[in-house]
């Protein structure tokens, strides 16, 4: 193979950079709808919306995050067919994307009644706000098959390096959202179902939106539908692997979220109200580094479709230089500011005081963190999800039996730092496993030998 030319550091940061931006806004406009809904529900006489509104948006959350393997694996493979200019690839795998996508989507609304029944029950919530928030999200489940679809199309746009319709389409979502939450509650006097419905709504304007920007790109791409392809159940064997594996991934993640959650509850509602204020200091971090890992997502991919391993080394590169440049900043901050941060979110003199106590977790947190979320997505665009899959349940191994053993030695009143410390141990475990898989690959397959894409395209590990 001929040598390659390496990109320049700057030009690899720019083509970053340039991916990164609308992905990053994009994320800012969702907990701004989350403000608009509790603000237009909150404004009601009742309390019990509100509180059946936050249930129902919360069993949402965790229901769709599980499915978020059909942005993640479109993207990786997406990526990787462009990298090898197989159009006809391309839009196959479009095709199978979203078939996979309104397939399940038709499925949970099939059996929406089971799962909407043990969702609410597991979170546990009054009689009357259970109640209205069945009734809730009865109507959001609805919208199952368009926000399945709508994840295959960003994936497949970003995996074209196309960022900027995530932008579009999130943003013309979450405005449509918030402009119907205001007709239907405070112009027409619904209630959370005028929440419901209007989400539902806005879920469908997103999908034929996405469905036009779908048919312009097309009209781009050489090659055809194939009906093998689409409806042979062999010929999705590549991608079943690809995301059955995302999507154990991402129940041992929502596990070690959900666990952390309960036992912070099981120490009081003033302990679970600071450790909520403080996992949105993650989460204010996770929307920059979101970013930065779906370009390297994209990026990545397309080296490995090309097999151009100095371009995949100058993406990771470029896209490490930002994740870290990001943590460092946001660490600096919770440590220079945390407190002021802390106020703005609570007013509640016990709950400012407690979680300004586990402040220094905050500190520590994205410069561990920052490696999860950078190595998800290189392996992403490699499609090594195996890998990714295996550092989920080792760090499990390591987060569960660290919480029972610190809980037992921790003096009277140190519970909560014992779980601060387990969660942390369990993002360290997990970055460290990723940094080995990296190293291991990097040296002995993601480079210019013994690496044959063109006859495995789809293979997962290595």
């Amino acid at each position: 193979m001929a040598t390659q030319k390496a990109e320049t550091p700057a030009a690899a940061r720019r083509r970053i950079w340039t991916l990164a931006w609308p992905i990053i806004l994009s994320n800012i406009t969702v907990p701004l709808l989350g403000l608009v809904d509790t603000a237009v529900v909150g404004h009601l006489p009742d309390s019990r919306y509100l509180a059946s509104v936050t249930l129902g948006a919360t069993l949402f959350s965790f229901l769709y995050w599980g499915f978020g393997f059909l942005r993640m694996g479109t993207t990786g493979l997406t990526s990787q067919a462009v990298g090898r200019e197989s159009d006809s690839e391309v839009r196959n795998l479009l095709g199978q994307a979203l078939l996979m996508a309104m397939g399940i989507g038709a499925l949970l609304i099939l059996f929406s009644s089971p799962l909407i029944t043990l969702g609410l029950w597991l979170l546990d919530g009054s009689e009357v706000a259970t109640r209205l928030a069945a009734e809730y999200a009865q109507i959001r489940i609805l919208s199952a098959p368009a926000v399945l679809a709508n994840y295959a199309i960003l994936g497949w746009f970003l995996g074209q390096q196309n960022s900027r319709v995530t932008l579009a389409i999130l943003v013309l979502t979450n405005s449509v959202n918030i402009a119907l939450d205001l007709l239907f509650v405070v112009g027409l006097g619904m209630t959370s179902d005028g929440v419901a419905w209007a989400t539902v709504i806005a879920d469908y304007t997103a999908l034929a939106f996405g469905t036009w920007l779908v048919a312009r790109q097309l009209k781009l791409l050489q090659g055809r539908f194939l009906r093998e392809r689409l409806f042979r159940l062999s010929a999705y064997g590549e991608l079943f692997q690809v995301n059955a594996n995302l999507f154990l991934r991402t129940l041992g993640l929502l596990f070690a979220m959900a666990f952390f959650t309960s036992r912070g509850a099981a120490q009081g509602d003033t302990i679970l109200a600071a450790n909520a204020v403080l996992m949105q200091f993650i989460m204010l971090t996770s929307y920059a580094l979101d970013g930065f890992a779906h370009a390297a997502e994209a990026t990545t991919g397309r080296a490995v479709g090309r097999q151009r391993w100095e371009e995949f080394g100058s993406a990771v590169r470029a896209a490490a230089w930002f994740s870290l440049t990001t943590a460092t900043f946001a660490a600096l901050a919770f440590a220079l500011v945390g407190h002021a941060l802390i106020a703005l979110l609570t007013g509640l003199p016990e709950v400012r005081e407690t979680a300004g106590d586990y402040l220094p977790w905050m500190v520590a947190m994205p410069l561990i963190a920052v490696w999860s979320y950078l190595l998800d997505g290189v392996f992403i665009g490699a499609t090594a999800i195996r890998e990714m899959r295996n550092s989920i349940f080792v760090a499990l191994a390591a987060y569960l039996p660290i919480w029972w053993l610190t809980r037992a030695l921790a003096a009277p009143g140190y519970e909560n730092h014992a779980l601060w410390l387990a969660f942390l141990s369990f993002t360290v475990v997990r970055s460290l496993v990723l940094i080995s898989y990296y190293w291991h690959h990097r040296r002995s397959h993601w480079r210019h030998r013994d690496y044959d894409v063109a006859s495995q395209p789809f293979r997962t590990s290595r």
